[in-house]
């Protein structure tokens, strides 16, 4: 198995919007990239996308022989992973069209190489079952857009070796990646769990009439979330509870959160109820593009990316 440390061949599969930020971050590393998707677009899409994503790559740093152009499209999946130390999945969220590119190129991977699957919330022991690179695979899920949101969640299925894990790990590390491994596997691994948890809750606030979204979205943006930049809840809890820290702050406010708790429900996603979440959103935008917020959202993180990277 090539070390972490060692991969200079990359797949990505798939090459909608996690894809080609994938493959524009490792290219930015000094990796050649082989690229492929049943689009027939899709090369272009990845040039551009690659072309674009590259100067805010460039101000996160860069592999000194990195290049845009050390990519390769290919027409077949197992083309693409022929000579790949490790592969990147980002097919559809489907669980028939993940398994169904997995048997064809379970043959086709070399004997050592690891594959991560960028799923969102399918489960990895029902992707891998029957193949038999199974035990090299894992879940590797990024956070969208991947060259940018440093989170990698690894979670391995019933027949993954822990050596994958533990190979994953490294490997997103050294690309300059913060993974954390999830210790069992779940519905949205934990990311997206927490993500809809809060979600809920907004949600409810909205059609609930407790709030707008544009003021939901600001209690957060303005709010906590400034701080989750920086540290987690439980640590940004602890902080909360002065010097007697989570000792202190479970003591005073335990009851207050369990009577918060227990007002909270979940909301349905009713036609009506998106109907007022999109026209908020709507408001919410004034007009802008996807484009312009992305660009707006890019902005911003990047000099904070920069920040704490500089802080290590």
């Amino acid at each position: 198995m090539t070390q972490p440390t060692d991969v200079k061949r990359v797949a990505v599969l798939g090459a909608g919007t996690i894809g080609a930020s994938w493959a524009g971050w490792f290219l930015s590393r000094g990796m050649t990239v082989d690229v492929w998707d049943p689009r027939p677009e899709a090369a272009d899409y990845v040039r551009r996308y690659v072309a674009e994503a590259w100067p805010a790559m460039s101000r996160l740093g860069m592999a000194a022989d990195a290049s845009p152009n050390a990519w390769h499209f290919h027409t077949a999946p197992e083309a693409a992973v022929a000579a790949a130390d490790f592969v990147q999945e980002n097919a559809p969220e489907r669980l028939p069209v993940k398994r169904d590119l997995f048997a064809r190129i379970d043959k086709a991977l070399r004997p050592d190489a690891i594959l991560a699957s960028s799923t969102s919330g399918l489960i990895m022991s029902e992707m891998q079952d029957g193949f038999e690179s199974a035990p090299r695979f894992a879940v590797g899920h990024p956070f969208n857009p991947p060259h940018l949101i440093p989170l990698v969640e690894v979670v391995g299925g019933r027949q993954t070796a822990a050596e994958t894990i533990a190979w994953c790990i490294d490997f997103y590390r050294h690309i300059g990646k913060k993974p954390i491994h999830i210790r069992k596997e779940a519905a949205g691994h934990l990311a997206n769990r927490l993500q809809a948890a809060l979600w809920r809750e907004a949600v409810s606030a909205v059609v609930t009439g407790l709030a707008s979204v544009e003021d939901v979205d600001t209690a957060i943006s303005a709010g906590p979330g400034l701080r989750w930049a920086a540290m987690g809840p439980h640590m940004t809890f602890h902080l909360g509870g002065g010097e007697g820290g989570m000792d202190h702050m479970l003591q005073q406010f335990r009851p207050v959160f369990e009577s918060w708790w227990a007002t909270m429900s979940t909301p349905t996603l009713s036609d009506e109820n998106c109907r007022q979440i999109i026209e908020g959103v709507r408001a919410e935008a004034q007009g802008r593009s996807i484009a312009e917020l992305s660009a707006e959202r890019d902005a911003i993180l990047l000099p904070l990316l920069e920040l704490v990277a500089r802080r290590g």
